[in-house]
């Protein structure tokens, strides 16, 4: 770092650095976006002051007339947008532009492949912000000062989007911040009085503050700026205008702006309530994921606002966290303009329209599940796993959010999540009364199990969940539609009329025929390794399996809470043998007491890795496996 006077040269966090880079090279083809993300910057630093005018009017410094103004200059070829919003500290400056403070930022960079095209997609997912200002411009100028402090703490941030940056303290009269973009050569377009003003109708025409340019007429055969403001936009909130008043493209730059996204929305739905309470909400259903998608701690996405003004960005009161992948307002005329996020939380009025927005989102999930099959595949792609914490976190509507559920199974045998429980009903057995379902932590390990032979054997679909969050959701989802979920792994098995009298004959004689066996085997082992041994109903082709107890928590769910440093219940498992298996033969007839261990612990051991658990002695397993190994030649 070199320092002057006032002035010092700070480098550039490794990411923007990056970022910048890219910003050059990947964004190209879309240029013009960068009016779009200044501008969207500018309109949330207005929002921002009206907000912390509530509580202090004396922010506002005698200008609460809000907007945003751009200009240009051919001559020097310069660009300025120039807003007289909240303003920004020195402090503040280096927080919000030296660095990227924002969770997903390793992920995002570990997912750029050098693929313009698919990285220019992905950075428009993560968000530029102000960092696209050098899509165009090869020098940047920003001139700031935050609302409440005095003209000599204005602050001056300049680079030419290399390695460094320099800060200076300068003097700045009015409050808010100024940016002046010296353009590229070769952008010259962004001079032009039409292009400036049909790009801003085009990408901000919503915004609700009015943005100023000079008006301009012909003169000479040019267009030549007057003395005279207009304003380009509508400058009215979207969200308060009728339906029929807003078209497709409106409703998607909006988002774009609303979600600082670069794609378009998968849907959107818009009402007006009125009644009781009375709210207009605005919700849209992203394209795609963002980066924190898995952070439960991370911002929401719903701006709130009490007749059209701005109160907080992010109210996560109003949508629960399996939604928060959810963008948009919430525009209430009830509550009071001097809501915090305590009152939020204790509010009857809010309980209600987070309740009635769940509805729309859910009932919008619906109607594209039902008629736009292709898209709602879309959307489980990017969203589904959030979708699973719903029913553990909304027992209200647990059997709507169950309806919207996909996941693979045995019927295509793919790990290609498209089976709904409604499906997966339509095609049960006769005389199947449960959903069945298997759980591990891979698909291979769920569509391999051990567990599923006897239900493969007989043509019985079941639920291959792999997912981590589905240990979660098979603990909360208990059952649908009236049907019970029944994991093939926990208790004893019982298919009920699926099996003849026949099949239940001869489990009982299996079961009297191989007791001093099992007996033997469950001392053999000791009470340290297993709870109970049992002849098995459900294996065909493996000798034997492990099994957890119906109220116990599955082994895969004991693995995943090991994993994250948490200690599971530690419940002895059930070892199941398969009568019919060689191996088991092979046990029931061995004399000698020493090899008659090692076999059963071989069988014991066998079936815990094909469960997916690991070796408490991998070493003996080994060992007694070449022992055995060695017999047989």
């Amino acid at each position: 770092m070199t320092t002057t006077a006032q002035k010092e040269t700070l480098g550039f966090q490794a990411e923007v650095k990056q970022l910048l880079h890219l910003m050059i090279h990947s964004l190209y083809s879309n240029k013009e976006i960068f009016l779009r993300e200044l501008i969207s910057n500018a309109s949330d630093a207005a929002d921002k002051l009206r907000f912390e005018a509530l509580s202090d009017a004396a922010l506002f410094e005698n200008d609460s007339e809000l907007k945003i103004r751009i200009a240009f200059d051919k001559e020097a070829r310069t660009l300025t947008i120039a807003d007289n919003g909240i303003g920004m500290n020195r402090q503040e400056v280096i927080d919000n532009i030296g660095t990227i403070a924002k969770s997903g930022t390793r992920e995002f960079f570990s997912a750029l492949s050098g693929d313009q095209k698919k990285d220019a997609a992905l950075i428009g997912q993560f968000g530029v912000g102000f960092y696209s200002a050098f899509i165009v411009a090869d020098k940047v100028t920003l001139t700031t000062r935050r609302a409440g402090l005095t003209a000599e703490h204005g602050v001056r941030w300049e680079s030419g989007g290399e390695g460094d940056y320099t800060l200076e303290t300068v003097e700045m009269a009015g409050r808010g911040t100024e940016i002046v973009l010296h353009l590229r050569e070769g952008d010259d377009e962004f001079l032009n009085d039409w292009k400036i003003k049909s790009t801003i109708r085009k990408y901000s025409d919503h915004i609700t503050l009015p943005i100023v340019m000079k008006k301009s007429e012909w003169k000479d055969g040019e267009q030549v700026p007057t003395d005279e403001d207009e304003s380009v936009n509508q400058a009215s909130a979207l969200w308060a205008r009728a339906r029929n008043d807003v078209t497709e493209e409106q409703y998607e730059e909006f988002y774009k702006h609303v979600a600082h996204d670069f794609e378009k929305p998968l849907a959107w739905s818009h009402n007006r309530v009125e009644g009781k309470q009375e709210y207009i909400s605005l919700l849209y259903i992203p394209g795609r994921a963002p980066f924190d998608l898995y952070d439960r701690e991370r911002r929401h996405g719903i701006k709130l606002y009490v007749k059209r003004v701005f109160i907080m960005d992010d109210a996560e009161q109003l949508m629960p966290q399996y939604l928060r992948f959810i963008r948009g307002v919430i525009d209430s005329s009830d509550l009071p303009l001097n809501v915090s996020r305590e009152i939020l939380q204790h509010s009857k009025e809010i309980d209600g329209i987070k309740a009635g927005s769940v509805k729309k989102v859910l009932g919008m999930l619906e109607d594209m599940a039902e008629n736009e099959a292709e898209k709602y595949a879309t959307f489980w792609k990017e969203f589904g796993r959030v979708l699973k914490e719903g029913p553990g976190e909304d027992f209200a509507n647990k059997e709507k959010i169950a309806g919207l559920l996909r996941f693979a199974s045995t019927h295509a045998d793919t790990d290609e999540e498209v089976v709904s429980l409604k499906d997966y009903i339509g095609r049960m057995k006769e005389g199947q009364d449960k959903i069945y379902f298997v759980t591990a932590d891979s698909f291979a390990a769920a569509k391999h199990s051990p567990h599923l032979e006897i239900f493969r054997k007989k043509g019985i679909e079941v639920l291959l969940l792999s997912d981590r969050v589905d240990e979660w959701l098979a603990g909360s989802l208990t059952e649908f539609d009236g049907k019970k979920l029944q994991s093939v792994a926990k208790g004893d098995l019982d298919l009920g009329a699926l099996e003849d009298e026949a099949e239940k004959e001869a489990q009982k004689q299996a079961e009297d025929e191989f007791k001093d066996l099992v007996e033997k085997v469950k001392t053999t082992l000791g009470e340290d390794k297993v709870r109970e041994v049992r002849v098995t109903h459900r294996l065909t082709d493996s000798p034997a399996c492990i099994v957890t107890g119906e109220q116990d928590m599955s082994a895969n769910l004991e693995r995943l809470l090991k994993a994250a440093g948490q200690k599971g219940p530690g419940a002895k498992p059930i070892l199941e043998i398969n009568p019919q298996h060689g191996l088991v033969a092979r046990l029931k007839a061995e004399t000698d007491d020493g090899k008659f261990a090692d076999w059963a612990h071989l069988l014991f051991d066998q079936a815990m890795l094909a469960e997916g658990g690991q070796l408490e002695d991998p070493a003996s397993f080994v060992r007694r496996l070449n022992g055995l190994l060695a017999l047989m030649n």
